[in-house]
């Protein structure tokens, strides 16, 4: 589908609404607005993941090239995702795409390849692990404020169930891209260590 667009501003929204598919208008802070808002934000956190690994010291890197093609496929899923929750259901196409079952078993295949490669976590890894590491982690917290957003929807019948699954699914694979890239670039990652003293451990880096 063609899509052209010739000016970004149209003045429509000064009241506070918004334009679904289909015409219809609502409140700019309504759920199904906050949903598929949240998951422009996550796409849009992807491309900020992207753009630290096209950039060195990741650059080049075989491992960072082939989690940058992954992500690309990730960025066109979620922006067919927030195009569902952007369409109520009297405005529905036929053969629209929609998110199910292979989308969900897909993300958990990759998943589960890329944890192959990796050692057992002994304790919660706390956000860091390089640039793309740290950028991944962030990607992950804002998917799981999409996945409780459109979970509201879903709750309401406004939005088909597997939504809110593909978000579950890939605020999961987020976390261990984050872990699989830290670790084929050297970069450390740093374990919650429960109990600690955090003004002895700054004290003990500092000196």
């Amino acid at each position: 589908m063609a899509i052209r667009i010739n000016r970004v501003y149209t003045r429509s929204g000064d009241d506070g609404k918004t334009a679904l598919a289909g015409g219809s208008r609502v409140a700019k802070d309504s759920p199904r607005v906050c949903a598929y808002g949240d998951v422009d934000e996550l796409n849009s956190v992807i491309g900020v993941v992207r753009a630290v690994l096209a950039e060195p010291p990741y650059e080049g890197d075989a491992a960072a090239g082939s989690l940058d093609g992954a992500l690309a496929v990730l960025q066109q899923e979620l922006f067919d995702l927030g195009a569902e929750l952007a369409t109520p259901a009297e405005a529905e196409r036929e053969g629209a795409r929609k998110m199910g079952g292979d989308e969900v078993t897909r993300l958990e295949s990759a998943m589960d390849e890329l944890q192959d490669e990796l050692a057992p976590l002994e304790s919660f890894v706390l956000p860091g692990g390089g640039m793309a590491g740290a950028t991944l982690h962030l990607a992950r917290t804002v998917c799981r404020r999409a996945e409780r957003t459109v979970t509201t929807l879903v709750g309401a019948g406004e939005a088909g169930p597997w939504t809110a699954r593909y978000l579950n699914r890939l605020g999961d694979l987020l976390f261990v891209q984050a872990r699989w890239i830290a670790a084929k670039t050297g970069q450390a990652e740093t374990l919650w260590k429960h109990g600690l003293d955090a003004g002895a451990h700054a004290k003990k880096n500092k000196d």
